[in-house]
């Protein structure tokens, strides 16, 4: 008798977990399916004046002629003052934060990628791949793909008009998810960024794609007005950075 009623009480207790998945209409999953971030740049221009602010609050504006990285994330940079013409080189754990701008080729290669995806053109702005604005960059200490020792590297801050709670960062060696191309023509599906570094409070991680539902109390859970409208079991990977503007946007009032 006791198995029958636990047996009961499990079936119950799937069953209304089932009850409680969110059905979206059309409109709201293809907002959701909007990209957000800003595009992830790897590449700071050296034709273009860079901007480079200390921990002792110093700003120094120059050239950035030679950056040095390690899996992708950058720890070093070589500065020719604008000024002086003088060659400086400062390690990550001497910088704030810097503001670089993309090369040429780097944007120019985005947008062909833009163009060969399909799936772009309904979830991304072109502008993205094109805009000749500033690129921040923050210091931020990290274990790389939470497998190595923690050390400061400058980062790619792309939500910087959402980041009030949650920091997103770009991860250089991001890997996409597949998609199909038949004869030349552009992909169909697929494009979709499988890993991000993301910070809430204290903690920086590398996010990727197959551990968000493992994350999702972690990202959202203090928030139970936004986890009762968007519950892990009714959300994509794909959403995430509509999720992370809401979740913003509804946890600030």
């Amino acid at each position: 008798m006791k198995l029958k009623t636990l047996l009961l009480t499990l079936c119950l207790a799937g069953t209304a977990t089932f009850a409680q998945k969110v059905k979206y209409a059309k409109e709201d999953i293809k907002k959701m399916e909007t990209y957000l971030f800003n595009e992830g740049f790897n590449t700071p221009s050296p034709k273009k004046t860079s901007t480079i602010v200390l921990k002792d609050g110093s700003s120094h504006k120059g050239f950035c002629g030679k950056i040095e990285t390690k899996k992708g994330q950058i720890y070093e940079v070589s500065l020719k003052d604008s000024i002086t013409k003088k060659n400086e080189v400062f390690n990550a754990d001497q910088i704030n934060e810097m503001y670089v701008y993309p090369t040429n080729a780097e944007k120019i290669a985005k947008v062909g990628k833009y163009m060969g995806n399909i799936r772009n053109f309904g979830t991304k702005k072109l502008t993205k791949n094109t805009a000749g604005g500033r690129i921040h960059f923050v210091n931020q200490t990290v274990s790389l793909k939470n497998k190595k020792d923690d050390k400061e590297f400058l980062m790619q801050l792309i939500n910087p008009d959402f980041s009030d709670i949650i920091s997103v960062y770009h991860d250089p060696r991001a890997k996409e998810t597949g998609g199909f191309s038949m004869m030349g023509s552009p992909q169909l599906g697929g494009g979709v960024i499988k890993s991000y570094y993301v910070k809430k409070g204290d903690k920086v991680m590398w996010l990727h794609k197959d551990d968000f539902e493992d994350n999702y109390d972690f990202l959202f859970g203090d928030n139970a007005e936004f986890m009762k409208k968007y519950p892990k079991n009714s959300v994509e990977w794909d959403y995430l950075s509509f999720l992370i503007n809401e979740y913003t946007a509804m946890s600030n009032g």
